[in-house]
């Protein structure tokens, strides 16, 4: 959910958005939309947030994606004051500032995505169905339900990250870091399409998945260390 009462909106005096930031926000925008058009979003579920130096451009509450604008950069320190504009950031924002305390991410990208979200409700983990776990860094674990926005829901989430780039939260959702956002959205497609597998996998009656041990998943992820890397 992105709505956040406005009394536990913590305010510091607003400045200018520096070059880098304005085009950090451009982007967080596009990656945004690209939530919604990709169908990993409804309405203003989900958001996205860009860490630039020590400010954490984040999408606003309650404001639907294709109506925001350059003049809406939303922008908070790692402490959770507001630096930058003047819209209410997300109410998971918490969960967002874990994350870049945390890692070195310079991307967070949280959605409600149908496959990802029906899985952590059976699940403790995703099943190994697919080598792609290995990008994830190894078996996609399920944070433990807590409402969401909380600090609770936070430290669940980092307890399920660790040595991951993603993970899901229990009847909840998605969240995955990355370098940049075009990298924490890509994991986020990957999650919710290996949910989606195991999820039609599952629904064959009268017949069990077969999955990847965890050797095989060593193997994967050795092989990955040198993907895309010249001769």
């Amino acid at each position: 959910m992105n709505d956040r009462p406005r009394d536990e909106h913590r305010t510091a005096r607003s400045r200018k958005a520096t070059d880098e930031e304005a085009d950090a926000w451009r982007d967080l925008v596009a990656t945004a939309r690209r939530t919604a058009a990709d169908g990993l979003v409804v309405g203003t579920s989900g958001n996205v947030s860009v860490r630039v130096g020590d400010t954490v451009l984040v999408t606003p509450s309650g404001v639907p994606y294709d109506r925001l604008t350059p003049d809406d950069v939303t922008g908070v320190d790692l402490d959770g004051r507001q630096m930058l504009g003047t819209l209410v950031p997300t109410s998971e924002l918490p969960l967002h500032l874990a994350v870049y305390r945390t890692t070195g991410a310079g991307a967070v990208v949280h959605t409600h995505a149908v496959h990802a979200t029906a899985v952590s409700t059976l699940v403790p983990e995703l099943p190994l169905i697919h080598y792609m776990a290995a990008a994830l860094g190894g078996p996609v674990r399920v944070a433990p339900y807590a409402p969401y926005g909380t600090e609770e829901l936070a430290g669940n989430m980092l307890r399920a990250l660790a040595g991951r780039t993603g993970c899901l939260l229990q009847n909840h959702g998605t969240v995955t870091c990355g370098a940049t956002l075009d990298q924490a959205l890509d994991r986020t497609a990957q999650l919710e399409w290996m949910c989606r597998v195991w999820l039609t996998a599952s629904s064959v009656p009268g017949l069990t998945p077969s999955l990847l041990t965890p050797g095989q998943l060593a193997e994967v992820q050795e092989r990955m260390r040198d993907y895309g890397r010249r001769h």
